[in-house]
């Protein structure tokens, strides 16, 4: 009798849980491209909790952190959301970039990039 104990193989171990690139590719009956939105007058929605391909570093101050540390517990607190500080800043960044959209000049982003 063999006292080696049967492991699993790394085929076993590390097997897709998801369906195949593929299938993920593909868009759905109704999905619409995001890249479709762009100038089309439709609401831009931030991508919310999903996987994310891409990756940007900001660097803030040490308030501003605290300040958005503070507004993930408030929302947490008053509102029940248990969300991330990435969540707030994408539906912070979809926010800002639907007003740009929708006002041009007169967006709040506008005003304040160019007050300086």
């Amino acid at each position: 009798m063999s006292r080696r104990v049967s492991l699993p193989a790394a085929d076993d171990l590390f097997r897709p849980t998801a369906p195949a690139a593929a299938d993920r590719s593909a868009p759905e009956a109704g999905a619409a491209d995001p890249a479709d939105d762009r100038g089309s007058g439709r609401a831009r929605r931030p991508s919310g909790r999903v996987r994310h391909d891409e990756k940007m570093t900001v660097y803030v101050t040490s308030d501003e952190l605290l300040e958005l540390e503070h507004a993930r517990l408030l929302l947490r607190r008053s509102h029940g959301l248990a969300v991330d500080r990435g969540r707030i800043v994408r539906e912070a960044i979809a926010l800002v970039l639907a007003d740009l959209e929708a006002q041009g000049d007169e967006s709040a982003l506008v005003r304040r990039l160019t007050d300086g």
